[in-house]
């Protein structure tokens, strides 16, 4: 038998060896692992062996066409190329099966946290991963295939440089979205207040947040503005306390100026999400006598403390006015003497 023939023969027999030794390690491994995941409970494991049995069969009938390709007698450019062709495949099906576990792995944690902030933090470094996972296999495909890495790494670090210049605000941007997740300032559906704008939490997003204010309109603000901004959280409050001042016009009676601070106590008990604090006669100002009156309202929902508020405010207009005492307004009185027509 001609040489060329013996050869071309032996690098068959060794593929077909060598894909059968494939599919029967494939088989007799998937049979031993189904046993393995059979006594657990969680589904992960199972992901995560068949994903690992499913590789085997392909990856040997590649290292297998590898080998049988190395025994023909081809040119050596020819050869490097279908050899670096079957690694490159090999690669490519190896970083997605590890994509795959980790992906996975990544998306239980998550369920398993019940922070859900955190676990909404981890299902958004998984592009960063898969990324991260790519990278380092090219890496290892290219020092393998004999490229001097010297100045590989010389140009991935002065394209690092050029890159994190460029993307300096997106990465800012993104881990301050990781310090609204752990930190929690606010989470989505709290009603805030900052930089002047009123308004609850949509979403929060990578690299900024969007807010619907009380007018209805979409508001979206960066990260870094609402972290480095002063944030106040009305999702999280108890009740609210509200000091007001009051004034009556100096004219006002003694005896009704005593009746005033229970007058308005009156108004408040009789009030549903409001609880009542204290009213005092406070000070003698420039142009009237001033009460402080401070309430709580028990809720955090603005509409309801508003229309709280309002009640109480319509219904010590009525006191008010039912009892003869009149507010007090920015007055100026002058008095001029007909001897010197002074303005004292």
């Amino acid at each position: 038998m001609d040489d060329s023939y013996r050869i071309l023969l032996t690098a068959a027999v060794t593929f077909a060896i060598g894909s059968f030794i494939s599919l029967l390690a494939s088989r007799i491994t998937g049979i031993i692992f189904g046993r393995i995941t059979a006594r657990t409970s969680t589904k992960t494991d199972d992901f995560v062996l068949q994903s690992i049995v499913s590789a085997i069969k392909p990856l040997g009938i590649l290292i297998s066409g590898s080998i049988a390709w190395k025994i023909l007698p081809i040119e050596n450019e020819i050869n490097n190329a279908v050899l670096g062709l079957i690694k490159l495949v090999c690669l490519i099906l190896i970083v997605r099966v590890i994509n795959k576990i980790l992906l996975r792995l990544i998306q239980r944690w998550a369920l398993r946290i019940d922070d859900n902030s955190v676990s909404t933090m981890l299902r958004s470094l998984s592009p960063m991963v898969r990324a991260l996972v790519w990278c380092i296999g090219f890496v290892v495909y290219l020092q393998n295939m004999g490229v001097q890495m010297a100045a590989i790494w010389a140009l991935l670090s002065a394209g690092g440089i050029g890159a994190g210049l460029a993307l300096k605000e997106p990465v800012q941007e993104f881990f301050e979205y990781i310090t609204i997740l752990l930190d929690k300032p606010f989470e989505n559906g709290q009603f805030i207040h900052v930089d002047g704008v009123w308004a609850s939490v949509e979403r929060v997003g990578v690299r900024s947040t969007r807010l619907r204010s009380i007018n209805g309109e979409i508001i979206v603000l960066s990260n870094s503005a609402l972290t480095n901004g002063k944030i106040s959280n009305y999702g999280e409050m108890e009740y609210r306390r509200l000091v007001h001042k009051l004034g009556v016009v100096y004219e006002t009676p003694v005896l009704k100026m005593k009746k005033i601070p229970g007058l308005i106590k009156e108004i408040i008990d009789s009030t549903e999400d409001a609880v009542f604090d204290r009213c005092h006669f406070i000070e003698f100002g420039n142009f009237s006598l001033d009460f402080e009156l401070v309430y709580y309202i028990p809720t955090n929902n603005y509409l309801r403390a508003m229309e709280a508020q309002q009640e109480i405010n319509l219904e010590i207009m009525k006191i008010f006015e039912e009892n003869e005492i009149t507010f007090a307004f920015p007055t100026q009185t002058v008095y001029i003497t007909e001897e010197k027509k002074e303005i004292i």
